[in-house]
């Protein structure tokens, strides 16, 4: 096949275009330039898609043997990802940029252009697995190796995407192997840290960079039953769960720690109560996608058994989920939790499963705590 391995500059992306290159296949290197600060660099760790990751990801191809590009995705990646996490920020949510990365920017800007170019399928280092059913459609999987499992980051990929998606790091049981693999093909980055933190926030302070973006204004926090706690210099800044840096004035009754329970941008409150209140037994989704074709349950809008993930790396928990139509046509995702999460929050994105197989996924509209009154 003719193949475009999408080349981040770190040892995952590597390894796996050599793995598509020893394959037999026709491979082409993209590096995708996702903003325009040419003086930025990576500090250990801490963000990706700068110039250096660009220059290590020439340094892999030139090892390889296969030609070499650099796209200019940065307006794009600003429009679709940078304002996207602002704008829900504002709104009171707390948005995934790595999911709409791979949604807007890997998995279909990238994607629309390499099939425009006449390749056949766009090769990346996630660890995660493609499988066909005896029908010849394709699901998704959770990676061999589960402590570095992306699969959560790419629910987002559709039916028409998974046919053109190849994950080549797929069985590797470890990162430690992969690693290994690189140093055996001299490849440069065999021993770069993974990155970490949002890409354009690579100083880690996200609270920071959103009060340069947002209009921030004083308001109330209050506890479960309305009392005002204390004050905030601007409740964008706050997410669901958060524990420190709230500065209340007036202490629980019982002395325990609080923790932000809901933010109310409309109201421009927080709301803040005793930790037990933040296991959360329902949650209901928009924007509903499937990996691979739905269930035949989805159809209907029956229950059905899954297990449900809302962070990248947290714990899949037993859930029943069914489909629900909303007034405007649009159908919504009710899941209700077997087992509490704790502190999720709208904009968050649930992940559903069904054993290692990617069911869909949806963005969180509300979270429910069935112990909990309406406040």
């Amino acid at each position: 096949m003719r193949v475009l391995a999408a080349m981040s500059g770190g040892v995952d992306s590597a390894v796996a275009a050599a793995r598509a290159v020893e394959a037999g296949h026709d491979v082409v290197g993209v590096h995708l330039a996702l903003s325009r600060m040419p003086g930025t660099l990576r500090t250990g760790s801490r963000g990706c898609c700068t110039i250096e990751d660009s220059r290590d990801a020439w340094r892999a191809c030139d090892v390889l043997g296969i030609p070499y590009y650099v796209w200019d995705f940065s307006e794009r990646f600003k429009e679709d990802v940078v304002q996207d996490f602002i704008d829900e920020y504002a709104a009171g949510r707390t948005p995934n940029p790595c999911m709409r990365c791979n949604e807007r920017i890997k998995f279909a800007a990238l994607l629309e252009k390499a099939i425009a170019l006449g390749f056949d399928a766009v090769c990346t280092g996630h660890y995660a697995k493609v499988i066909e059913d005896a029908q010849g459609n394709r699901e998704l999987h959770r990676a061999a190796d589960w402590a570095k499992d992306q699969s959560y980051v790419l629910g987002v990929l559709t039916h028409e995407q998974l046919k053109h998606s190849m994950f080549p790091l797929a069985d590797t049981p470890s990162k430690a192997e992969v690693r290994a693999e690189a140093e055996r093909r001299g490849l440069s980055v065999a021993n770069k840290p993974d990155s970490h933190d949002i890409c354009f926030i690579p100083d880690g302070d996200t609270a920071g960079w959103l009060a340069e973006k947002i209009d921030m204004a004083t308001g109330d926090i209050v506890d479960e039953s309305g009392a005002k706690v204390g004050e905030h210099a601007g409740a964008n800044a706050f997410t669901v769960g958060q524990r420190r840096g709230l500065k209340l004035g007036t202490p629980a009754a019982d002395g325990k720690p609080r923790f932000v329970l809901e933010i109310r941008p409309k109201e421009n409150k927080v709301v803040v109560g005793p930790e037990a209140l933040l296991a959360i037994d329902e949650i209901k989704g928009i924007k509903v996608s499937w990996a691979g074709l739905p269930i035949a349950e989805v159809a209907t809008g029956a229950e059905f058994d899954c297990h449900a993930q809302v962070r990248a790396h947290g714990d899949p928990v037993p859930a029943r989920a069914r489909m629900e139509a909303g007034a405007d046509g649009a159908g919504g995702l009710v899941v209700r939790l077997e087992t509490p999460l704790r502190g999720v929050a709208p904009g968050q994105t649930v992940v559903l499963y069904q054993g290692t197989r990617v069911l869909g996924q949806a963005t969180i509209d509300a979270a429910r705590s069935l112990q909990r009154a309406e406040l």
